[in-house]
């Protein structure tokens, strides 16, 4: 009986902690779901939701780390649970990347909605759908636990840089034959390369879950190949 009143707060504080990270997770979503909607639709309101919301993401990643250090100070867990508890902070950070990637797409995605659409901008929804897609499960592997779907998402990641750099390529190509375009075809080519990157903390949050539930560290078991 006394061990199970010792091991009650212990177990609400990692409740909370990973309500926390669940929060944090939706709100991300929500901010990069309304960024990349803002540009595909053309939408100055919803660009400007994800900049103003972002500021609710940085308070939640201090409020975990502030949550994770308690926890390891105060009940000094045991391994498997102190790999949780930092697998929970890292995997805050990476929420916190990814919504400053929806902020930089909705700021760039405005200046885009001030000029007439370039046709090529097209191109970019594939990424954002895939993105957005990898994104989400990324956040339902943390959430069921799930080391198996976790372990799917790297994959998934490489055929987001590969799309990331051919679109890049063509924008690029485009830019020569409209020159009065370029800082449009430029923001564009920013924007993909913020979804890579979001891609790159999706594929994080998978390998801190595998880090969590098995101990094996997946990190760097996969290079990109350099530009």
């Amino acid at each position: 009986m006394s061990d199970r009143h010792t091991l009650h707060p212990f177990e609400e504080s990692l409740a909370s902690l990973r309500d926390n990270i669940l929060m944090m997770g939706s709100l991300a979503e929500r901010n990069l779901t309304n960024a990349a909607n803002g540009l595909i639709r053309r939408d100055q309101e919803l660009c400007n939701n994800a900049i103003v919301d972002d500021e609710e993401i940085d308070i939640l990643e201090k409020q975990i780390d502030s949550q994770g250090m308690e926890i390891i100070t105060r009940f000094q867990p045991v391994a498997s649970d102190l790999r949780v508890v930092v697998a929970a902070m890292r995997i805050g950070s990476n929420l916190e990347r990814v919504a400053d990637q929806a902020v930089s797409i909705a700021r760039r995605a405005r200046k885009l909605n001030q000029h007439p659409k370039i046709q090529e901008s097209i191109l970019i929804e594939t990424m954002i759908q895939k993105t957005i897609a990898l994104f989400k499960d990324s956040l339902r592997a943390f959430s069921d636990r799930n080391m198996d779907l976790a372990l799917t998402l790297k994959e998934r990641d490489r055929e987001i840089d590969r799309i990331n750099a051919e679109i890049s390529g063509q924008f690029t190509d485009a830019i020569g034959f409209n020159l009065e375009q370029i800082r449009g075809y430029m923001n564009l080519i920013f924007i993909a390369r913020n979804l890579e990157r979001v891609g790159d903390h999706a594929t994080n949050i998978a390998e801190d879950v595998v880090f969590a539930e098995s101990a094996e560290d997946i990190r760097h078991s996969y290079k990109k190949p350099e530009n």
